[in-house]
């Protein structure tokens, strides 16, 4: 842990996480809810053979709809020393997985890179989260990743504070994120259409915040040139988690709303990526956290 704590994450709460968890409800012991071939994400990442999905305890951001709630908050998990995480990595790769896909993983990125060092895996490794990280946790990882898979959220501050307690999101992640492609370059497909190198955004619409679609799908056409990222609208919002403050959270989007996101990407410049059709949301769409692959 580093002096002071750990500053892993934007939130930089400064727990002794051998002592007790911090913000993001993680303390010092790696805990998994579920290792194994995963088809739920974007073709270039799932492909045929799935993508070796890891899902990890804990999460720095705290987002009230989050759909992974039960694992984010830390209650739930296998626990796992950095040697057995190796294992699991050389197990999910004996399996013909098509990558490694750490999902929510930066509380633990210190374990994670050293598990990855043992396992020495010869698939690309892809880094699955929120998009709230600090650059220098982002430039710690690109030692050992090949693929970020953030997150947009929010181009807003007022979701951003009133969904997750983070009015800084926007600013944290765009300089996040533009770190990625830095250091990634502009994505590589292999002969299979396949992502091998490269960031893909994804930005999940939410009900009601139509605005804040419109600027994250501006951001990221204004910042990055055709062919240098990959782009997915999501349409799969579930009403999940702590939404009793949130009532306006606790639906489904409307056909209109999703047109509306659906107009905005058009009018944009952005060309290579995904949309979801408007029926991906549903609790199918969520993983059953119970300790599969890890047990």
């Amino acid at each position: 842990m580093p002096e002071g704590g750990c500053a892993l994450c934007p939130r930089r709460c400064g727990a002794r996480r051998e002592r007790a968890a911090g913000v993001c409800h993680a303390d010092a012991v790696i805990r998994l809810g579920r290792a194994a071939p995963h088809f739920g994400e974007e073709p270039c990442i799932s492909g045929q053979r799935g993508s070796g999905a890891v899902f990890f305890s804990g999460c720095p951001l705290g987002c009230v709809y989050c759909q992974n709630y039960r694992l984010s908050r830390g209650l739930e998990g296998e626990r796992v020393t950095v040697e057995e995480l190796a294992e699991i990595f050389r197990s999910l790769e004996r399996s013909g997985v098509h990558n490694l896909n750490m999902v929510t993983g930066t509380q633990f990125a210190p374990e994670i890179l050293r598990a990855l060092e043992l396992a020495e895996p010869k698939i690309p490794v892809v880094w699955n989260s929120s998009g709230y990280e600090t650059e220098e946790t982002v430039r710690t990882l690109s030692k050992r990743v090949q693929i970020f898979l953030p997150d947009m959220k929010y181009a807003l501050a007022d979701p951003a504070a009133r969904y997750s307690r983070a009015p800084d999101y926007p600013e944290t992640a765009r300089a996040a994120i533009r770190e990625m492609v830095r250091l990634t370059g502009p994505y590589e497909l292999d002969e299979e259409g396949m992502l091998r190198r490269g960031v893909l955004i994804r930005h999940l619409v939410l009900p009601g915040q139509g605005e804040n679609t419109r600027r994250v799908i501006r951001w990221v056409d204004e910042t990055f040139a055709p062919g240098e990222v990959l782009f997915s609208l999501m349409a799969q919002y579930t009403p999940c988690g702590e939404l009793g403050k949130t009532p306006e959270l606790d639906r489904t989007l409307t056909a209109a709303e999703w047109e509306e996101a659906l107009a905005a990407l058009d009018e944009s410049g952005i060309t290579d990526g995904f949309v979801q059709d408007l029926d991906a949301a549903g609790e199918e769409q969520i993983p059953a956290f119970d300790g599969t692959g890890v047990k």
